[in-house]
């Protein structure tokens, strides 16, 4: 018998939603309470300071959870294969939800007045640079141009999402994609 989610997982799935598509503060609070068929005491019994700490913590476990996805990607193969496999994984998914819904950190990460939540957008895109500059590191850069690299890649990847969800269409990534195969490419260390 499969476990409901009950009322704070609901509302940290339903921001996470609901931020990929209308980013923070297109999340109204009514429609997220409805949409997760919470009320607003369960809401403030679970985040005390509201909308706010509710996003953070539903930024958080984003981030956590495509940590997970880029920790998988980054266990089999090479660079030029995780490249691969994250575009393959953003291209599926916007075209899956017909471009609607993008990263949910993109969100977060334009909440310039909401610092807390910005901050966790910041603190989640850390984590997946560390993640990617690790696995390159691994795989035979030297430190600080996996660093480099990794930064540029998730920033790349960010970027073409944005991009293709304005065109709905998966050019940008198709394009980032074989701008990001060239760049490593150029170094041998890191084109297998």
């Amino acid at each position: 018998m499969s476990e409901v989610a009950g009322p704070r997982e609901r509302l940290i799935d339903g921001t996470i939603a609901l931020v990929r598509e209308q980013g923070v503060h297109g999340a109204g609070l009514a429609e997220l309470l409805d949409r997760t068929n919470t009320s607003r005491n369960s809401l403030y019994q679970h985040f005390p300071s509201g909308k706010s700490e509710l996003v953070v913590a539903a930024t958080e476990v984003a981030g956590e959870r495509m940590a997970g996805i880029i920790d998988k990607i980054v266990g089999t193969g090479g660079p030029a294969d995780w490249i691969r496999s994250m575009i393959g994984y953003w291209r599926r998914t916007l075209q899956s939800r017909s471009y609607a819904t993008g990263c949910p950190l993109m969100g977060a990460a334009l909440a310039e007045s909401d610092p807390p939540v910005q901050a966790a957008a910041a603190g989640a895109f850390t984590a997946w640079i560390d993640r990617l500059a690790e696995a390159l590191a691994e795989d035979g850069l030297p430190a600080e141009r996996a660093r480099s690299t990794a930064s540029f890649v998730i920033s790349s990847v960010e970027g073409a999402i944005v991009v293709a969800r304005a065109r709905k269409s998966t050019q940008p990534l198709d394009d980032a994609e074989a701008n990001l195969l060239a760049l490593l490419s150029a170094d041998p260390r890191a084109s297998h």
